[in-house]
């Protein structure tokens, strides 16, 4: 079977041109699928015999809302998409002035181990594939009534451990047939998976490269991140200036702000030391508390910026989004586990 809606305009031609059909029904299926169809059948420009066909020899995942949430806080819209296969992935919907964001899995779980998120405490399940990807940003607008304008890998998932599936996603996302959301409207988040960063510098895109670094020190770092003791964060930086030579692109560092683990002020001097004379923006998170977890938020967030801004360092605090409707990631995932057991 054809997961055709992981593959580009240019091959979905070259395989109707195999099938014997004309060229231009390969585009009538492609603008059916962008607008959302959950069947061949709902193709109805198409022949008959042909609509059967492509229900013999193709595949289609759309997702079903399996739950969803809307804050009244600030219209942030929270889903939890059931696949085709039973498992459920989240995305988020964020309403900022520059635009809409929406945040999307790039897994069924995760295997990286990090303490304060909830996505992996079950551990990975599989990889989406492409289409399911896409999905999650066409059913969100379509749902929403909201046009997307941006798009964040921080959903459930490492994005560089599903590395092919998520760089033909992009390719699928900024087609300019399809949704045609530009590279810079695009963040790729990533716990710092060394080899893979290396790789994707090599594709030269022009996306934004988030690095969850969440610890400027080894001790620290891999306490909570168990993927930094196999690489620790001098080699992790070292990774992240090569890839800025390469692309030209500004890494922004994600910060989760602990009490008592990650906030104290030497681990500012020590954060502003090691990005000293490099392009670099640091995003500190306010906490989102994890019920199977002991960790909380810090209370010295201002302390730190100011810190962090007296010694050269570009930094924000992330605006905190859906707080009553679960919104950090995995959270809703792991409340529907429970309540299925």
């Amino acid at each position: 079977m054809v997961d055709i809606k992981s593959i580009t305009p240019e091959e979905l031609a070259g395989w109707f041109k195999e099938l014997g059909e004309p060229a231009f029904r390969a585009k009538q299926v492609f603008q059916w699928l962008y607008r959302g169809v959950a069947s061949f059948e709902e193709m109805t420009n198409l022949p008959k015999s042909l609509r059967q066909k492509l229900t013999e020899i193709a595949l289609l995942t759309p997702p079903a809302v399996a739950r969803k949430q809307v804050s009244q806080e600030d219209g942030t819209i929270k889903y939890l998409w059931r696949l085709s296969d039973g498992n459920c992935v989240e995305s988020v919907l964020m309403r900022y002035r520059h635009g809409n964001t929406v945040c999307i899995s790039c897994q069924v779980g995760c295997r990286m181990g990090c303490a304060f998120c909830a996505s992996t405490i079950a551990g990975k399940v599989r990889d989406l594939s492409p289409a399911e990807m896409l999905d999650q940003v066409l059913f969100t607008q379509i749902d929403s009534g909201t046009a997307v304008s941006n798009i964040v890998l921080m959903g459930i998932g490492e994005p560089l451990d599903n590395f092919d599936t998520v760089l033909r996603f992009l390719t699928l996302v900024n087609h300019p047939d399809g949704l045609n959301i530009g590279m810079r409207h695009i963040s790729l988040s990533t716990c710092g998976l060394v080899e893979q960063i290396d790789k994707l510098a090599q594709h030269g895109l022009q996306l934004t490269l988030s690095v969850s670094l969440h610890a400027p020190d080894d001790e620290t770092r891999s306490k909570i991140m168990p993927v930094n003791r196999s690489v620790g964060v001098e080699k992790l930086l070292e990774t992240c200036r090569r890839y800025f030579e390469k692309t030209g692109r500004r890494i922004s560092y994600e910060y989760a702000m602990i009490d008592g683990v990650n906030d104290a002020g030497w681990q500012a001097d020590l954060l502003a030391r090691r990005l000293r004379g490099a392009p670099a923006h640091v995003n500190l998170i306010p906490l989102n508390e994890v019920e199977e977890s002991p960790l909380k938020p810090s209370r010295r967030v201002a302390d730190f910026q100011k810190r962090l801004e007296g010694q050269g360092v570009t930094v924000t605090v992330r605006r905190k989004l859906g707080g009553d409707i679960d919104a950090s990631c995995g959270q809703l995932r792991r409340k529907a586990m429970r309540e299925e057991t």
